[in-house]
């Protein structure tokens, strides 16, 4: 699969749901590719896990996002330089539609590795169509559905209700029938036509489209002799110059006539039958007559099973190739034969030495000697071209790959300092003073280390730093197991955290007295440097209103403000080694909980006066 489709579907997510939903969806789906090329091949099941992985991220079902994917692939069709493509496809539904197993072709150079699915038009009448759909991949049943859809009401204000009759899949072939038809159309209560077998393909699917098919006209059926008038007599010679790769065969397959440029490739070929002697590549159906009968309006591509000689002596291992030729099949009543009207399929000159085949084998009155000729002399300058894109791509890829790790590591810098979701908020354009809030109710925790002036003193300043580290690294880690905020603005050896700020909850004491007590029971293993005696700390903890937000412009912090904010730093300072000094609003929130509390009673605190404390 092309990176077209690829490039569809994120910016489908981007558009839809944001560059974040889609980050996240790429990661669930474990997609490495950070940008898709356009005419880059990607792997068939990329667009599948997209899927899945959007399904689980947004909660919509796969066949909801394919259908989605496909109408959007439509609808930025022209974004990618295709619409007028599309548009002069047919003048109406039904001629669009007859012309879509041809469409492929039509983008045969600017994506040569595709491989494209077939599409068969069985029944007609002027309100129904009936579409078989047969591709070798399996999962964009929906995604086609979606394109059918859009298609009519882009292009031709039409609206089509496309429904899946019958789906069949096997390992090898995927096989669908859609058919358009009204509640009023006679194909609407008939019964289906048998599907052809399908071979090498692992889809198949039939469709029915309801909508306005007035451009069906019945087919008259055909004179057994035309008017003399109309009679343009042409010798044998004149024709199969014209066609030199035409073939003539009768309902048992038998070809009575083949052309000259046909006959120099594959001396021996009159005589013998055509399905044994190719492969039908396109359209998907298996080579009889009755198939090919019924879809006369597709282009048909064989594939010889005999490979072709290099004629070229000069060559010193002559490589062998298969003839691969393209053309359409008519019917000829006089003779009750099919006429095949082909020409090879060649991209290079490369290729035309690999068959045996001339520049004046071909037919005059196409493009097949300019396109091959042509193609030719800008091969090398588009292959240069292509290899110094593949260059750029890989080192854009490189850049991308190293600019999100360090989007990460900022990132991780940034919700160090800011809480994410304040932090997501300033990304949108929220202004610092708009962070800020009022916070009716949280719980401070304060602590700090008993006697540290006494061993700073003892002490060098590294061991300073190293012991304040040791203390911090298991206080952190202590903060995101009890889902509390660790305010930055530290000074020395104290340390603050708060709960309900800024996610809001009412379980904030809780959260912050649970921490409390790991604090306590985590430091066991801690040394005084100067001693070598256990490190103690002190606690406090208060609850109440505080005004949380982001100050600074060069160095922005997310501070806190208020009453509660000294409380809680004076139930520290007046607290006592390895316990945890809680006022009477704490207490309250802790109210018929599993803590055990005990009165201090009434101290003096500065700045507030006499309190009643308790222990935890």
């Amino acid at each position: 699969m092309y990176g077209l489709y690829l490039e569809a579907v994120n910016d489908y997510i981007n558009e839809s749901y944001g560059e974040d939903v889609w980050r996240l969806i790429e990661n669930r789906a474990e997609i490495p590719h950070l940008k898709f090329v356009r005419h880059q091949m990607y792997n068939d099941n990329l667009i599948l896990r997209l899927a899945k992985a959007a399904g689980e991220v947004l909660g919509k079902t796969h066949d909801e996002l394919m259908y989605a994917f496909g109408v959007y692939m439509v609808k930025r069709i022209g974004n990618y330089g295709y619409e007028r493509i599309l548009k002069v496809l047919g003048r109406n539904v039904r001629d669009f539609i007859n012309e879509l197993d041809n469409l492929h072709e039509y983008f045969r150079f600017s994506f040569p590795k595709v491989q494209p699915p077939s599409f068969c038009v069985e029944e007609e009448c002027e309100t129904s169509l009936t579409l078989h759909y047969r591709s070798t991949r399996k999962g964009f049943t929906q995604f086609v559905k979606g394109q059918l859809s859009q298609v009519g009401r882009q292009f031709y204000n039409t609206d089509i209700e496309v429904e899946i009759l019958s789906k069949e899949e096997t390992e090898k072939m995927t096989y669908v029938v859609r058919r358009c038809c009204a509640p009023t159309c006679p194909a609407a209560g008939g019964h289906l036509t048998p599907a052809p077998p399908c071979h090498g393909f692992r889809l198949a699917q039939v469709y029915k489209m309801n909508f306005d098919n007035a451009a069906f006209k019945h087919r008259m059926p055909q004179q057994k002799t035309a008017p003399s008038y109309e009679k343009l007599p042409m010798k044998r010679g004149i024709f199969f110059d014209m066609f030199p790769f035409s073939v003539i065969f009768r309902r048992d397959m038998t070809m009575y006539r083949i052309g000259d440029g046909l006959k120099e490739v594959f001396s021996d070929l009159q005589g013998k039958k055509v399905n044994e002697e190719f492969t039908l590549v396109r359209p998907m159906l298996e080579f009889s007559w009755d198939n090919i009968y019924t879809h006369l309006n597709n282009v048909f591509e064989l594939l010889s099973k005999a490979v072709v000689e290099s004629k070229q002596k000069d060559m010193r291992e002559p490589p062998k190739k298969p003839l691969h030729l393209k053309g359409q099949m008519k019917y000829v009543p006089q003779w009750d034969s099919l006429i095949f009207l082909g020409t090879p399929i060649i991209e290079t000159v490369e290729d035309m030495i690999k068959m045996g085949v001339y520049v004046n084998d071909l037919n005059l009155h196409d493009s097949s000697r300019e396109l091959i000729l042509a193609g030719t002399q800008q091969s090398a300058e588009l292959q240069l071209a292509l290899d110094q894109e593949q260059q750029k791509y890989a080192q854009l890829q490189e850049i991308i790959k190293k600019l999100d790790e360090e989007k990460k590591r900022g990132d991780s810098l940034l919700y160090a300092m800011i809480p994410k979701a304040v932090a997501d908020r300033l990304r949108k354009g929220i202004t610092a003073l708009e962070t800020c809030q009022v916070f009716p109710d949280v719980t401070i925790l304060f602590s700090d280390v008993v006697k540290f002036n006494e061993i700073c003193i003892h002490i060098t300043p590294m061991q300073v730093v190293d012991m304040l580290n040791e203390i911090y690294i298991v206080f952190d880690t202590l903060s995101e197991k009890h889902n509390v905020y660790k305010v930055v603005e530290t000074i020395r050896d104290a340390y603050m955290v708060v709960a309900g700020v800024p996610n809001k909850t009412t379980f904030h004491a809780h959260h912050i007295c649970d921490m409390a007590l790991d604090m306590l029971s985590s430091i066991d293993h801690l040394k005084d440097p100067s001693t070598g005696d256990n490190i103690q700390i002190r606690v406090g903890i208060h609850s109440g209103m505080v005004v949380a937000g982001v100050v600074g412009l060069k160095m922005p912090r997310y501070c806190l403000f208020g009453d509660t904010v000294n409380t809680a730093s004076r139930m520290e300072s007046n607290g006592v080694g390895m316990q945890i000094h809680i006022s009477q609003t704490t207490k309250d929130h802790l109210e018929h909980e599993p803590y055990i509390i005990e009165e201090r009673g009434k101290i003096f605190v500065k700045g507030k006066g006499y309190m009643k404390t308790y222990w935890l």
